[in-house]
């Protein structure tokens, strides 16, 4: 099951007020962080395979249960989408949430992981949390309330895309080679990093917010699903950019994403799709 298609685009904007909603958000952060790094790096962590051959922890899982009591209490209307628990609930206004994305990071000890908490409304994501608490960062937006962050020095900042408006000049994060070769799109790969700056494969949901920061322009990734990226759509286009799918769409459910500065969108859909 996956939620419903967006009747609005992504960039439609929301006539409503989500500071209740956004503030929940970041409660609901608060939490994830408590409840996932109270087992963070711990020796004894218990891991498992799921179906997939992907891997969940003890912490994946009670990350999720916080999270979906304090929804429960507070929202018991909303419905859930939750990658460990699967959909509850009405999904005109469905929380979306991914407890600990970057696992594979978080089994290993290593800190780039994250809680991805969204709250889609009619199927287009209109709040969005991204906490990363043991680098002790996170990044929030809201439909025409901005997209924000906390910087190192414990400021609040909003945030904004870069300017740069030629590929040339661009840096991206392509994620992995494995992932496009799986979808076929090596070709693609080699034509994008052929023409710009810089490229890297930062991974998971970091290059995403490196992007709303300005500091990238370009990311993009495949074999993603509505929990791995609903969360980063509202933080990214309060921040200016733009996000679809690999082939321009906005939908949740393309198994592709595709963000940019905006500025240059339409110029990295001509060079991906140029062949």
């Amino acid at each position: 099951m996956t939620s419903p298609s967006p009747v609005s685009t992504f960039d439609t904007p929301f006539e409503g007020d989500l500071r209740a909603d956004l503030d929940l958000a970041l409660r609901l952060a608060d939490a994830a962080d408590a409840a996932s790094m109270s087992r963070f790096d711990a020796a004894d962590l218990d891991v498992h395979l799921k179906a997939d051959a992907s891997h969940v922890t003890e912490a994946d899982l009670a990350t999720e249960r916080a999270l979906r009591d304090v929804l429960e209490s507070e929202r018991p209307g909303d419905g859930v989408f939750g990658e460990e628990y699967g959909i509850t609930g009405d999904a005109a206004r469905q929380w979306i949430i991914d407890p600990i994305d970057g696992t594979a990071n978080y089994l290993k000890g290593i800190p780039m992981w994250t809680t991805l908490i969204a709250l889609a409304i009619d199927g287009v994501p209109r709040v969005g949390v991204a906490s990363q608490p043991a680098i002790g960062r996170r990044w929030w937006a809201a439909s025409g309330l901005g997209a924000w962050t906390n910087t190192p020095t414990g400021e609040t900042k909003r945030l904004a895309v870069s300017t740069v408006d030629t590929i040339a000049d661009s840096s991206v994060s392509f994620q992995s080679i494995g992932q496009w070769r799986d979808a076929g799109k090596l070709d693609a790969l080699e034509r994008l990093t052929s023409s710009v700056w810089r490229d890297r494969g930062y991974g998971d949901a970091w290059p995403y917010m490196l992007l709303a920061e300005g500091r990238l322009e370009f990311v993009a990734e495949f074999g993603v699903k509505e929990y791995d990226i609903a969360a980063l759509v509202p933080i990214v286009t309060e921040a200016g950019g733009k996000f679809t799918s690999f082939d321009g769409n906005d939908s949740l459910s393309d198994l592709s994403s595709l963000a940019t500065n905006r500025v240059l969108h339409s110029a990295y859909l001509d060079l991906l799709h140029s062949a």
